[in-house]
């Protein structure tokens, strides 16, 4: 499906106040919603992109401004350490509220929650992850997220977290990425493994952190990326639209 899609910006309200958030939809029917999780540096031209190419293959995407609790600022690619400080001031608390809210807003807008995804990149998978234990929704996707081994924002590491995978997990990672050590990719496949969900776990030898973000050449893989947008869409299809797969 291909559609002509629509970006506006919205609020979400959540019990810590208002938080902003990019749209993007079809002209049409959509196959059902995607959240679409920031990276480390706020929602970006990037981010609302990715939820543009969403829109574009039919879905209604919603990417939030998970840093709202601190003025919701959108930080350059080439300075980490003004990253850090608005990173590490996440919560768990804070993040449960902001993706239950996200799932709700969506909900309310007649989607239903078998047809909700959510897809996150670098911080924003963790919290993809994380958002796919919550409830059950259609499909979760994790691109290159950290706090594997070791816990972020006061969550358990992922490994710990995956026998409560609640909701059908695709996780995407490049060998080369040194945050994110392979043989602890590894370990989340296996832990991964003993959901009551389906799971799978792609890796990219050639590919290292942030392979997905055309917005940065250091960083950009074109054939990694494309692959893992392609079973991205695919994810979603089979889980999230509501189409049974085709056997």
């Amino acid at each position: 499906m291909s559609a002509t899609p629509q970006a506006t910006e919205a609020v979400i309200e959540t019990s810590d106040g208002p938080m902003p958030a990019h749209v993007a939809v079809p002209s049409g029917i959509p196959k059902g919603g995607v959240i679409v999780v920031q990276e480390a540096f706020g929602v970006t031209d990037h981010i609302k992109d990715v939820a543009t190419r969403f829109a574009s293959a039919g879905w209604h995407a919603l990417a939030p401004a998970l840093f709202h609790r601190q003025g919701s600022p959108v930080l350059g690619y080439d300075n980490f350490e003004k990253v850090k400080p608005v990173m590490q001031s996440l919560t768990a608390a804070g993040i449960t509220t902001d993706v239950l809210a996200c799932y709700d807003h969506l909900e309310r807008a007649g989607i239903p929650a078998p047809r909700i995804a959510i897809v996150g990149f670098c911080m924003g998978g963790s919290v993809a992850f994380y958002g796919a234990t919550l409830r059950p929704i259609g499909a979760a996707v994790t691109f290159y997220g950290g706090g594997v081994s070791e816990g972020r924002f006061g969550l358990p590491p992922l490994i710990e977290m995956a026998p409560s995978l609640a909701t059908p997990w695709l996780g995407l990672f490049g060998d080369e990425d040194h945050s994110i050590p392979v043989p602890d990719v590894e370990r989340l496949r296996e832990a991964a493994a003993g959901a009551p969900v389906d799971t799978e776990i792609v890796r990219y030898p050639d590919a290292g952190h942030g392979f997905h973000c055309d917005a940065r050449p250091d960083a950009y893989a074109p054939g990694p990326a494309r692959d893992a947008w392609g079973r991205t869409l695919a994810w979603l299809e089979r889980y999230a639209s509501g189409t049974p797969p085709t056997p």
